[in-house]
C-alpha cells in the first residue's frame, strides 16, 4: 500500500530540525515530532521509527500528515487547547474582593468562604461557586496584606510587653489612629 503523506524535506528544513533537536529549549513533543520528521525523511518505515521514539505508530502517522497537510510549523507546533473558561469574570472578582474587604454580616466576625461564595451567587448570575475558586481569587487579590494597593492592613510598631518594639499588622482602621496605652 503506498504511503499517502509523503514526507519530503528541503535542506533548510532539515537544517532547522536538526538545530532544533540539538538546542534542547523546545518542549519535549516539539523535539520528539521534529526527529519523526527526520527519521521519516531518511525512509524508515513508521513503525520502526514509533519503536526508536518510544511512541506510538499513529502519532507518526499524524506528525506526518501534519507536516504534509500544513507545512513544518503546524507539524511541529501544537494548537491551543480550549480548556474551561473561568466562572469568575473580572467583574465577579471586583465584587468579591470588595464584599471581603467589607464589614461582614450580622452575627459573624469575618467573613468565611462559604458566605463569601454564597453571596456572591447571590448577587451575580452565577449559578453555585467553589469555596477553593473564592480561596484562589483572594489569594491572587489579597495575597500582601501590607499591599497599598488592598487597603485591608496597614503597618505599625507595637511595643511589646517586654519593652522591645515588634511589627505587627492590624486589620481594624478604628485602632490605627488610637494612641497606645
Amino acid at each position: 500500500m503506498a504511503k499517502k503523506y509523503i514526507v519530503d524535506l528541503s535542506k533548510d528544513e532539515k537544517a532547522e530540525l536538526v538545530s532544533l533537536t540539538q538546542k534542547g529549549r523546545p518542549g519535549a513533543r516539539k523535539i520528539k515530532r521534529a526527529n519523526i520528521l527526520l527519521l521519516v525523511d531518511s525512509g524508515k518505515p513508521d513503525f520502526e521509527v514509533a519503536e526508536l521514539l518510544h511512541t506510538s505508530w499513529l502519532t507518526v502517522l499524524r506528525t506526518r500528515q501534519r507536516y504534509v497537510e500544513g507545512g513544518l510549523d503546524f507539524a511541529l507546533n501544537e494548537l491551543p487547547r480550549a480548556g474551561r473558561l473561568p466562572k469568575i469574570d473580572d467583574q465577579s472578582e471586583t465584587i468579591l474582593t470588595t464584599l471581603a474587604q467589607s464589614h461582614p454580616p450580622n452575627g459573624r466576625v469575618r467573613w468565611t468562604r462559604p458566605l463569601l461564595a454564597d453571596r456572591l451567587v447571590a448577587l451575580t448570575r452565577l449559578e453555585s461557586l467553589s469555596y477553593e475558586a473564592v480561596r484562589l481569587v483572594l489569594k491572587k487579590t489579597i495575597s500582601n496584606p501590607g499591599s497599598a494597593r488592598n487597603g485591608v492592613s496597614q503597618l505599625l510598631l507595637v511595643l511589646d510587653s517586654s519593652g522591645a518594639w515588634k511589627i505587627s499588622w492590624i486589620c481594624t482602621p478604628s485602632l490605627i489612629n488610637q494612641p497606645f496605652q
